[in-house]
């Protein structure tokens, strides 16, 4: 085994920092143990470090397998402006140059070579690579590999070949985004031998969700982009013409924008992506072609133009936003339409399995962009990750929750008109044919059909069609009609929905989303510094960039120039110091820079900030509880005898929001039970582990209590706890 001792020198020395980002060590460790590993690790926490480091610290050459020529390109440029030996084969090379760089990867010279999976599996090439001295194999964007990730390419499935050629070298995959599902997939395709699986946290707390209708969605996406002075940003868009008309929109307005999509000469694409890459321009307007690898991490909004087809892909898309760590906005405009427009897309799949997988996808995604619960909560829940706090103070949903309302009276008349239809002897119906329906419509459908005949017929004239089709879609998120996923998406009424027509529950829905700007939030996690140094010293980065055609971040990333913009490092034992300095750049960058700040310092002061937190990018903390509509909504079904599950599975939320909205109901004074949420024994050992602990964080004692007791529990007990003194604190 080769010894891990090495590893924080050498991310000193070569990367800059002192510190490893979490799991990273513990999967360099393993790797170097020559275990197979799998790490899902969310976009901006290092995975590229996972495998860069070990190279340097074991003999031998490191193969890496890249799907894109651009992130080969980007990936070795950043290796060797770190004193790193590093490699790329690809078609861009002439025969000469990739002469010399397969005698320089055979002479031993190269750490690390990166390699396209059709590259590795074309004509004799793998006999080639074997005569190398690979000792580790590194498959990057392993979720490519497996048919059911949102983007497959079949020629990763060959890599099981590679495999076989090289039995005994060590495989580590790596990905930002996988589902049980894929994961499971990407250990079957690369014949991982008892890997060593390592699944970080898919939060990105430095990332602010929002979501809103879209409306005159060109105007908005320019009005928000002008908002954000000179800060770079992504836009999506589903087709190459929209993405084309979004840039040219742009550049009329007078903001710098290129588009990138598949249909453009790859001469153009590259074109425009290094462009983007280089701070020549300040947005891309793209297809989802764009993205995979690219490494920008100064990325500070990703707007979703129109709908993603998938969770995972919107969660890849927004990833790309904050990779520096400093806060970053996403947003998506959302219409039903965009539904539609991908529904008769669908319909043109051959396959019945990958039709309904995609479907599945569709619906999942359509609901996260309606759902009024947090988005964190949503998005983590997905790929398997429970959210514990009730607000995630990084969203629009919980930075302005939606109103809720009494819709029990229009909950009724719908499930009754679903039944109604059914009892006619009328085949089923969609949701816009029962709201034409319950508005009275005379449209020649429903008379043919003798829907007007029905009981039901025009007893909803006080809503609009549109916005009976709201009501029913949030009845359907709670279980309480089924929509078929078929061509023609008809409805039935559920088990549940019977319930709920029967004894005539209460039911409370929330608002429609509002069309406004962004949720405020404070930019917690940015790195305060002297603004007009910060400034000076991004144009002479962009200096030293061109000088050398790479891009600026290669030189120094915005986190590395807020660090000497506060701390003003002048000699070199300060300017090592610096997060990302490490001792090629040094040497090779540092006399610049600190001419730079010593320039600067001579005609003005330096400023004094207060620390740093340790952590990059906290999310701010909640506000304090009050008892809103949705907690209020909860709490009337406490009241009628449901348990948390119940209530949970009746709102389609997680049990720790429902005993979040009951604890802030109890620290506001609601006298309820405590026997109803732990018995007196849990209390005494949950008295016990809280004495003389006073940190606003639950985690260290749920840890310690090792899961016997919910968080929900802790936070109950604490909202008692609240209660109490603040009555022993009134006057009599």
């Amino acid at each position: 085994m080769i010894h891990d001792s090495k590893l924080p020198a050498l991310l000193k020395t070569h990367f800059g920092y002192d510190a490893f980002r979490p799991l990273q060590r513990e999967i360099m460790e393993a790797v170097l143990a020559n275990r197979d590993v799998l790490a899902i690790l969310p976009t901006g926490a290092g995975k590229s470090l996972c495998y860069q480091l070990p190279a340097l610290a074991r003999e031998g050459v490191t193969l890496v397998v890249s799907p894109l020529i651009a992130l080969m390109k980007d990936q070795v440029d950043q290796l060797t402006a770190s004193g790193i030996s590093a490699t790329f084969l690809n078609s861009t090379l002439d025969p000469q140059e990739n002469r010399s760089r397969l005698d320089a990867i055979r002479s031993g010279a190269v750490k690390l070579v990166y390699l396209a999976p059709e590259r590795l599996m074309s004509g004799d090439f793998l006999s080639i690579v074997k005569s190398w001295n690979v000792t580790a194999l590194a498959v990057d964007e392993a979720h490519c590999i497996s048919e059911w990730g949102h983007d497959f390419r079949p020629e990763y499935r060959r890599l099981r070949e590679l495999r076989t050629a090289l039995p005994q070298v060590p495989a580590i995959a790596l990905t930002a985004t996988a589902t049980p599902r894929v994961r499971e997939d990407i250990v079957t395709q690369l014949a991982l031998r008892t890997p060593a699986v390592f699944v970080a946290s898919f939060n990105r707390p430095n990332l602010n969700y929002h979501v809103e209708p879209k409306q005159d969605a060109t105007s908005r996406i320019i009005q928000y982009i002008r908002s954000r002075g000179q800060e770079s940003g992504i836009v999506y868009a589903q087709s190459r013409k929209r993405s084309e008309e979004l840039a040219a929109a742009l550049r009329n307005d007078g903001i710098s924008a290129v588009c990138y999509h598949a249909g453009l000469e790859s001469t153009a694409r590259a074109r425009n992506q290094e462009a983007f890459l280089r701070d020549e321009v300040r947005v891309v307007c793209a297809t989802v072609a764009f993205g995979m690898g690219i490494n920008k991490p100064d990325v500070r909004f990703v707007i979703h133009a129109d709908l993603p087809k998938n969770i995972e892909g919107y969660y890849q898309e927004t990833g790309r936003a904050g990779r520096d760590g400093l806060p970053a906005d996403c947003l998506l405009l959302f219409s039903r339409g965009d539904v539609s427009k991908l529904l008769r897309f669908l319909d043109e799949m051959p396959d019945g399995e990958a039709r309904d997988h995609t479907g599945l996808q569709l619906d999942q995604m359509a609901d996260f962009a309606e759902s009024d619960a947090c988005r964190r909560v949503n998005l983590l829940g997905y790929f398997g990750e429970q959210w514990p706090e009730e607000n995630c103070g990084g969203c629009d949903n919980c930075l302005a929750p939606r109103e809720t309302w009494d819709a029990t009276t229009e909950t009724l008349k719908f499930l009754s008109c679903i039944l109604r239809v059914k009892q006619s002897g009328s085949p089923p119906v969609g949701i816009r044919t029962l709201a034409e329906i319950l508005t009275g419509s005379r449209a020649e459908k429903l008379l043919a059909r003798r829907h007007d005949q029905l009981s039901t017929y025009g007893i909803g004239k006080e809503h609009t069609v549109a916005h009976w089709t709201e009501i029913a879609r949030q009845l359907a998120r709670k279980g309480w009609l089924a929509i078929d996923s078929g061509t023609y998406a008809t409805v039935t009424l559920t088990a549940e929905g019977m319930v709920i027509l029967r004894e005539r529950r209460p039911v409370f829905l929330t608002r429609l989303m509002a069309n406004d700007s962004p949720a405020a939030r404070p930019r917690v996690g940015d790195i305060e510094c002297d603004q007009e140094l910060f400034e000076i010293l991004r144009s002479h980065r962009k200096q030293v960039a061109d000088a050398a055609s790479v891009p600026p971040y290669v030189v120094f990333s915005d986190v590395s120039l807020r660090h000497m913009a506060r701390s003003y490092p002048t000699a070199d034992d300060a300017f090592l110091a610096t997060p990302g300095v490490g001792e090629r750049k040094l040497i090779e960058y540092g006399p610049g820079f600190m001419n730079a700040i010593r320039d600067y310092l001579q005609t003005n002061e330096r400023i004094t900030f207060a620390p740093l937190s340790l952590s990059s990018a906290p999310l701010p903390k909640p506000p304090k509880p009050i008892v809103n509509q949705t907690a209020h909504v909860t709490l009337e079904l406490w009241r009628t005898g449901k348990s948390v599950e119940e209530i949970a599975a009746e709102r389609k939320l997680t049990s720790s929001t429902i005993e979040g909205h009951l604890a802030t109901a109890i620290a506001n004074g609601e006298a309820l039970d405590p026997r109803a949420f732990y018995t007196l024994a849990e209390e005494k050992e949950i008295r016990a582990a809280l004495a003389g602990y006073t940190e606003e964080s639950l985690k260290p004692i749920y840890d310690h209590l090792e899961g016997r007791i919910s968080y929900g529990q802790l936070k109950i007990f604490r909202s008692f706890e609240l209660r109490e003194s603040h009555t022993n604190l009134s006057p009599a």
